[in-house]
């Protein structure tokens, strides 16, 4: 019988099983840097940040030609801690563009719900989605008149990490979004996208795939951002595991299926 290799067990859904494979193979030959690369990515898809930190330094040493995604990347991991944080209620995100109050107050219900007030911080939540303003547009070609994260907790918003900052992007202030279709397994954790914004200014990013608290369970499909879950936070408010869901008047889109998105205006 035919051992299977750690790319079939990522094939077939397995990234623990992977992990072990990999790690053998790695312990073997500890100088090729092919191998570590893809043990940082495949330690990434199970939420082993420091691990996964420590392999890219490696891979910076074994191969030169990897020090851009060691620092691309390397910001990446430690923004996760920093997402963590926010919606566990113990910072506040730094958010791109004017301050906008509902956004703020999209922020402080994440802190309220922290410290238990379950109630106001749903009574928050739902008037700062009553105030966002609804951007209206085209997501590959299919016509909107509102978009938004399907998960409650964030409406209107993108999470985005551009030039090594964590962050929220309001709909509003975005022109154009550009997703790049998976081409690594680091792109089942952080998708590459081109950003402009409604002053003509642009960016490349890095979208977080996968919410956060995805990699606390044992999930292969939800770590591996091929389903979504959703469990309830409050009436009619939701939190997604796995991958994230944008939703529009027109339906649920899969964040790895999407390629453009372009706002035309927007009204209150």
């Amino acid at each position: 019988m035919t051992t299977p290799t750690a790319e079939s067990l990522v094939a077939a859904g397995d990234p623990g099983a992977a992990l072990e494979t990999l790690q053998r193979q790695v312990r073997a030959n500890a100088g090729d840097a092919h191998l570590r690369v893809f043990l940082f990515q495949l330690l990434c898809v199970l939420g082993k940040w420091q691990r996964a930190l420590d392999q890219l330094k490696v891979c910076g040493e074994l191969d030169a030609g990897t020090l851009a995604m060691v620092n691309t990347y390397g910001a990446a991991l430690q923004c996760e801690a920093v997402r963590e944080a926010v919606f566990d209620g113990r910072t506040l995100p730094h958010v791109f563009g004017p301050p906008t109050d509902w956004v703020a107050s999209l922020a402080q219900a994440l802190q309220l719900q922290a410290q238990g007030h379950q109630a106001q911080a749903a009574q928050l939540r739902s008037r700062a989605l009553e105030q966002a303003p609804a951007s209206q547009g085209r997501l590959d070609g299919q016509g909107f008149e509102w978009i938004a994260d399907a998960d409650s907790r964030l409406g209107p918003v993108l999470e985005v990490v551009i030039n090594g900052r964590y962050g929220w992007l309001p709909f509003e202030h975005l022109r154009r979004l550009s997703i790049e279709p998976v081409a690594d397994l680091r792109d089942l954790v952080w998708i590459p996208a081109h950003l402009t914004f409604v002053n003509d200014a642009d960016t490349v990013a890095l979208i977080p795939v996968r919410y956060t608290g995805t990699t606390s369970g044992a999930d292969s499909a939800l770590l591996m951002s091929r389903k979504t879950e959703w469990l309830e936070i409050a009436d009619d408010q939701y939190r997604g595991l796995g991958q994230r869901v944008l939703t529009t008047d027109g339906g649920d889109h899969a964040l790895l299926d999407v390629r453009e998105i372009v706002t035309t205006g927007s009204s209150r």
